[in-house]
């Protein structure tokens, strides 16, 4: 099985990368930003998490096949409010992938977050 490019339908990439790319069971997000859905921490967060569903939803997975997430921030104070949307967002998800999460000083687009995803896909092999 070869490597395939995972993409949807109006998504917006800032550079010359893919969206996502799975190849062998394995699944990579590349760093998800949304400054365009306002100036604070949980609305970039909620709108970074919604970007993610649909990528893997057009992967043919769910946030329940993340076996590692990735949270770099603007700021390290935003964590607790960062903190509080992934939360709820892994609401339901039996194992909770793997995270690590630091400042990373300064984002593109001037985001308070980005968030990097590995999943599996448990069908590939």
């Amino acid at each position: 099985m070869g490597k395939e490019r995972i993409e949807v339908a109006g998504g917006k990439t800032y550079g010359p990368y893919s969206p996502g790319v799975k190849a062998n069971g394995i699944i990579w997000l590349a760093g998800q930003i949304a400054p365009e859905a306002g100036d604070d921490i949980t609305s970039q967060t909620a709108a970074s998490l919604e970007k993610i569903d649909a990528l893997l939803a057009a992967a043919g997975v769910s946030k329940n096949d993340v076996c590692f997430a990735q949270v770099l921030l603007d700021d390290i104070s935003d964590f607790a409010a960062m903190n509080e949307v992934y939360t709820a967002w892994l609401s339901g998800v039996e194992i909770p992938p793997a995270r690590a999460a630091f400042e990373a000083g300064a984002l593109p687009r001037e985001a308070k977050v980005e968030i990097v995803i590995q999943a599996t896909d448990k069908t590939c092999c």
